[in-house]
């Protein structure tokens, strides 16, 4: 195991310089290996550990929760898996290549193409329509036939008939499959959502949850941030996070 020493601040999500791409494995390793993951920020002379060594596998076709009281760890884990950050020490494998040693143009690479990231307060641009703003991953990495691509992950949200709306056109949950549609449209390895349900009522919430669902039957992996249990109980594996470590790490039937 490589030990790095590194601390950094998020780049973009989706610039569009970015070109890298990790090729799929062949030995059976893990999609995700994390080992002695920590991660450590400076606030004026303190030193503040968030991650205090962090071991973790998830396979392809996984569906984890990952939970714990604010201060746990667990956004920063996630910042960490969606490599909009990298740890201050510790190896991140993604389909058993080091992530940990690629520069920051790379990391967003790997963002903009492998990891679709949905987010609590949905992150659309409110003067585009929901087309438009599904296409966005693939205008920035120059991707083409955008339109058609687009369309086809609106439609596996069931949002085909809002395609031309704008986002203070559509309700919460609408919002939020647009969101989802975004994810999808690069196909990537990993959807990574954080409270995906937070800004929604609980029926709404549950037709998120059913489209997670769908997805995850069809071989997507998927990984949840939230403090709900009613979400964590409709994922297979829930790992708790408590002062940095993991606390508990649950399989479901």
């Amino acid at each position: 195991m490589t030990i790095h020493d590194r601390t950094t601040t998020p780049a973009p999500a989706y610039p569009g310089e970015a070109t890298a791409m990790i090729t799929p494995d062949t030995n059976g390793t893990p999609l995700i290996r994390l080992s002695e993951i920590t991660k450590i920020y400076r606030v004026g002379t303190e030193r503040v550990h968030a991650l205090a060594g962090i071991n973790l596998d998830i396979q392809a076709n996984d569906y984890v929760a990952i939970m714990g009281a604010s201060g746990s760890g667990k956004s920063t884990l996630m910042n960490i898996l969606g490599c909009l950050d990298i740890a201050t020490t510790g190896t991140y494998c993604l389909r058993g290549a080091d992530v940990s040693r690629l520069s920051q143009s790379k990391l967003a690479g790997i963002r903009g193409r492998q990891i679709g990231f949905v987010f609590q307060s949905f992150e659309l641009l409110p003067r585009t329509t929901a087309l438009k703003n599904v296409e966005l991953p693939l205008a920035y990495m120059h991707v083409p036939h955008r339109r058609k691509r687009a369309l086809r992950a609106l439609e596996r949200v069931g949002l085909t008939d809002r395609a031309h709306h704008h986002p203070n056109q559509l309700s919460g949950g609408q919002k939020q499959r647009v969101a989802i549609a975004r994810a999808l449209v690069q196909e990537p390895d990993i959807i990574l959502a954080d409270e995906p349900t937070g800004n929604l009522d609980s029926a709404t919430g549950e037709e998120i949850m059913n489209i997670f669902d769908s997805l995850h039957a069809d071989g997507q992996t998927m990984i949840i941030v939230t403090h709900e249990q009613n979400v964590a109980r409709r994922c297979h594996r829930i790992i708790r996070l408590r002062d940095g470590l993991i606390e508990a790490d649950e399989r479901r039937a």
